[in-house]
């Protein structure tokens, strides 16, 4: 019997025991379940900057943990080995969310201040998120996400209350752009905003030569992401060849730095990444 996901916009009608689209969702007795819970592929206490939050907490540490898959399917993805991947295919560690939330507070005399889900994208792994948020909200730590922001809305709305900070990702401001990618623009907005009302929010869009590099489509997102708020800080980022695309260049530095200068026009806090 069939079950259909309800966590992202592809809505995936998933049979008993196979994976949706992102590969850590199945089909468990009739009902949908996070298959990747609390199976981390990445843990590090890292500077809340390289996350990248920089007008949150800044200076601080926070203990980021990733798991696999993803729900876009990026052909530059940075993260590829963990994001394009399954669980059988991978090393994980079971880390469940009390555990999680104990390191966490014992690592708080190095400077943490909670909970980074990042690496792959969070949010396929939902349940775990939401566990994980409560449960250190209750001890006083930050929960941050750092992700693609395909989500749907329903979803959000209730993880929101349990969420300190997000960077996410504005990969582009076309519509074909984010079709290529099996996501869409809309969605990825609407996450935005939503947030925006929330919780600290910040943006990074990485610069990919050819692909979404022009001024024109810098000026226009810079200026919807200022009639949200021009207080929402933009990492605009340079490129490397990684995954499928090994083929382009780097992101000349020049290119950053001038449509940073664009982006300036339309919010105060802009910064150029990976230069």
């Amino acid at each position: 019997m069939k079950a259909v996901c309800e966590i992202c916009p592809h809505h995936c009608s998933i049979d008993e025991g196979q994976l949706g689209f992102c590969r850590a969702r199945t089909n468990k007795n009739g009902e949908i379940v996070c298959e990747n819970y609390g199976k981390l592929t990445s843990i590090a206490l890292d500077p809340i900057e390289k996350k990248p939050l920089k007008r949150f907490f800044p200076g601080s540490f926070i203990l980021s943990v990733g798991s696999y898959g993803c729900n876009l399917k990026c052909p530059f993805c940075q993260n590829y080995e963990i994001s394009m991947t399954c669980g059988g295919k991978i090393s994980t560690e079971k880390v469940m969310p009390e555990l999680l939330v104990d390191m966490a507070e014992s690592l708080v005399s190095r400077g943490n201040i909670g909970i980074a889900y990042t690496y792959n994208e969070p949010l396929i792994s939902y349940e775990y998120v939401m566990d994980c948020a409560r449960l250190a909200k209750r001890k006083s730590l930050k929960n941050v996400v750092v992700t693609n922001g395909y989500i749907c809305e329903k979803p959000l709305e209730e993880l929101l209350p349990y969420i300190d900070a997000m960077n996410i990702d504005l990969k582009s401001f076309s519509n074909e752009f984010y079709k290529n990618i099996k996501g869409d623009l809309e969605t990825v907005k609407n996450t935005i905003t939503l947030a925006a009302k929330n919780c600290h929010v910040e943006v990074t869009t990485l610069i990919i030569p050819g692909e979404n590099d022009s001024g024109e489509e810098m000026e226009e997102l810079s200026a919807w992401l200022a009639s949200i708020s021009p207080e929402i800080p933009l990492h605009v980022t340079r490129f490397f060849p990684r995954y499928l695309m090994t083929e382009k260049k780097p992101t000349p530095v020049d290119k950053i730095l001038k449509l940073a200068d664009v982006a300036r026009k339309n919010l105060r806090y802009v910064y150029e990444g990976n230069i």
